[in-house]
């Protein structure tokens, strides 16, 4: 998922699971998570990389009405989606880190076998597991903790 949308054009930050699996972390994520720019010319650019991909709502029956458009992403800042290509969640900001343009300022550039893309920092995702408070991200604040430690560490020698 993440090289359609960096072939679509798509602007955004890898900002969850495969974020911390970018610095190291070995939790496995089921799902992509990613804060997008929501310039309009952006928003049109993963709109149409979503739709061609028969984006739905998660958890809600696909034969109800759900409209894909630049409107939808406007109107609602987190959506979690499942595709053909499997389950993502866009959003516009980040509990912890601020809107598109903060996150950005707090991400790294992540180069994989398939793409270059940017993905939050370490300090950041600790700031929005913190700021979340969800159990499952309590649960990942130390493994965080210690990547940025030995990362810090490594940097000194």
């Amino acid at each position: 998922m993440v090289a359609g949308l960096c072939e679509a054009g798509v602007e955004f930050v890898v900002i969850g699971g495969l974020a911390a699996r970018a610095h190291g972390s070995v939790r496995i994520t089921e799902d992509l998570d990613i804060c997008y720019n929501p310039a309009p010319e952006n928003v049109q650019r993963l709109t149409a990389r979503v739709r061609g991909w028969n984006a739905h709502l998660r958890g809600v029956d696909r034969g109800l009405p759900f409209i894909m458009d630049e409107r939808t992403f406007r109107d609602t800042p987190v959506m979690t989606l499942v595709t053909d290509q499997g389950a993502i969640d866009v959003m516009d900001r980040v509990l912890g880190v601020g809107d598109y343009a903060d996150v950005y300022a707090a991400s790294v550039p992540v180069k994989s076998d398939q793409a270059s893309f940017r993905a939050l920092s370490l300090a950041a995702l600790l700031a929005s597991k913190h700021a979340t408070g969800r159990p499952k991200d309590r649960e990942q604040l130390h493994e965080l903790e210690a990547l940025l430690e030995m990362k810090r560490g490594s940097r000194r020698r």
